[in-house]
């Protein structure tokens, strides 16, 4: 593993919840300075690469979950695809894509919260199919027990992806099928068993100031591999389809980036679902601050094409990432 280098406090002064609600209040005038004293975080722990993933829905629909911001929870009624399993066909040209194109991984995502291990075991079996080109993968599959984790271990998962989504307090207002301390509960088991976390959040869905930062702290203690910033997509058929996302300026989302570097400087930083909605014509100013994006779509809801994402990143000065065979 590649020993990261060390921020001194000079640097990056650890920052208290009054310190992470100033800086989402930096007044719009100043937001240039605040994103050079992220960038110098980001170009030490990241240089000038930027890691493209891909998404594949693998699992669509039908969740027991009620997430008020999904399309496949169960009080959703949008018109989405549901399967239990994507086509073999699909998984597998997605992964040849990764591979074909240098990104940096590919990111596999399954709806629902419990699964069966006989589930487990039939993805465990496309998971070793997927490793023999040395791709890294990360699934983002709901709760799993400790022996349904080692499965996928032991089959060559690298990263799970389980988000916190909100703070604490807000959790209720969006979710009451599970409970923000089962997800956190569920993290600290996949760090018992060594695997790299991607945990982040969704920025829009009528949450206040004091709760993204709230969010992002609990993040700074779980320190995860990846953070992915989601903001939000509002999806006809969910209930908040018809959300005010005014507030979702360019600046305000620039400051929840930077204030997600300033507090977990080593980590990927991901812009990921609205990047394409409410970051248009800041890629330059995004990219100083984030080293890692989706292309080709979030789920249920599509995004931009690979070759149009590689010319945005090298548009910007940036070079994209290769980290897969």
């Amino acid at each position: 593993m590649t020993t990261q280098p060390k921020t001194t406090e000079a640097e990056n002064p650890y920052l208290t919840r009054e310190d992470a609600l100033a800086i989402l209040n930096t007044p719009d005038d100043q937001l240039d300075e605040l994103i050079a004293r992220a960038e110098k975080l980001r170009r030490k722990y990241k240089g000038d690469n930027v890691g493209i993933h891909i998404l594949t829905n693998a699992r669509s629909g039908n969740c027991s979950q009620d997430c008020a911001y999904c399309a496949q929870s169960c009080r959703s009624s949008a018109d989405i695809e549901k399967y239990k399993w994507v086509s073999d066909e699909k998984l597998y040209r997605d992964n040849d894509f990764v591979n074909k194109n240098h990104l940096a991984r590919h990111c596999i995502g399954l709806s629902g919260m419990k699964f069966t291990d006989a589930e487990i075991e039939e993805l465990a079996a496309k998971i070793r199919k997927m490793k023999e080109t040395g791709t890294h993968l990360c699934c983002s599959i709901g709760f799993l027990t400790e022996k349904q984790a080692r499965m996928l271990k032991e089959a060559g998962l690298d990263r799970i992806n389980h988000n916190l989504n909100s703070s604490r307090a807000f959790y209720p207002n969006i979710c009451s099928t599970h409970t923000f301390d089962q997800r956190v509960a569920n993290i600290k088991m996949l760090q018992g068993l060594d695997y790299e976390i991607c945990s982040g959040g969704i920025i829009g869905m009528g949450e206040s100031k004091e709760d993204v930062v709230d969010m992002l702290l609990e993040l700074r203690e779980i320190n995860p591999e990846a953070i992915p910033i989601n903001f939000l997509l509002p999806i006809e058929g969910t209930p908040l389809a018809h959300k005010d996302t005014s507030g979702l300026t360019p600046e305000y989302g620039l400051k929840v980036l930077a204030l997600a570097r300033l507090l977990v400087p080593q980590a990927d930083i991901r812009c990921a679902a609205g990047r394409e909605v409410y970051f248009k014509g800041e890629e330059k100013r995004l990219l100083s601050v984030v080293n890692s994006i989706f292309a080709s779509g979030y789920l249920t809801e599509d995004g931009q094409g690979i070759e149009d994402t590689i010319r945005v990143i090298e548009d910007a000065g940036f070079t994209y990432e290769i980290e897969s065979a």
